[in-house]
């Protein structure tokens, strides 16, 4: 019989045993600090995602617990450019190996290509699905081609430029020669 998972309290190591799929679609509601990052309303927005366990070597004393994880969401926020709506694209697709514990991921992860995580029975994988997504909202939002044209420049009509001064106008005054 094949066991079931659950993602808040996911056993990665079955979950790889069983080289097991999970997959959802869950409200951006359900993502508080995602949602948080939202400039406009998110009521009828979802979250898309997959995962899939994976244990590399079975047959070796220490196998390699793997984790695939895919995610994809539309973000709405406000594009600094022209501070008009812009819908941002969120994916993520990524691949974590999971090791013993804290103090090994830390020691690994300089030379690892890869991400690495800290096995658990429990482990919270909507939380590193918001986790990952977080990572890719843009610092600067903003469109491709503004739909309004920007002004990128300001200017006074008023504005008139003066002369630059000599630098050297003042001395002329301390030396006598000048008015």
């Amino acid at each position: 019989m094949k066991r079931q998972f659950t993602p808040q309290r996911l056993d990665v190591r079955a979950f790889a045993e069983d080289a097991a799929e999970l997959s959802g679609s869950e409200p951006m509601t359900a993502f508080k600090r995602l949602a948080d990052e939202a400039r406009a309303s998110i009521q009828e927005r979802e979250v898309t995602w997959s995962a899939e366990g994976e244990l590399r070597n079975p047959g070796h004393v220490q196998p390699e617990v793997w984790l695939h994880l895919q995610a994809d969401a539309m973000l709405p926020m406000t594009c600094q450019r022209c501070l008009e709506p812009v819908e941002i694209r969120l994916e993520v697709d990524r691949s974590f190996r999971f090791v013993a514990d804290e103090a090994t991921a830390a020691a690994e992860d300089d030379d690892a290509e890869e991400d690495l995580l800290a096995i658990s029975r429990a482990f919270d994988l909507p939380a590193l699905i918001e986790d990952e997504l977080l990572m890719e909202v843009p610092v600067v939002p903003r469109h491709e081609v503004c739909p309004n044209e920007v002004q990128l420049s300001s200017a006074d009509a008023d504005f008139v430029e003066a002369a630059p001064e000599h630098p050297f106008a003042g001395l002329k005054v301390l030396k006598g020669g000048g008015s």
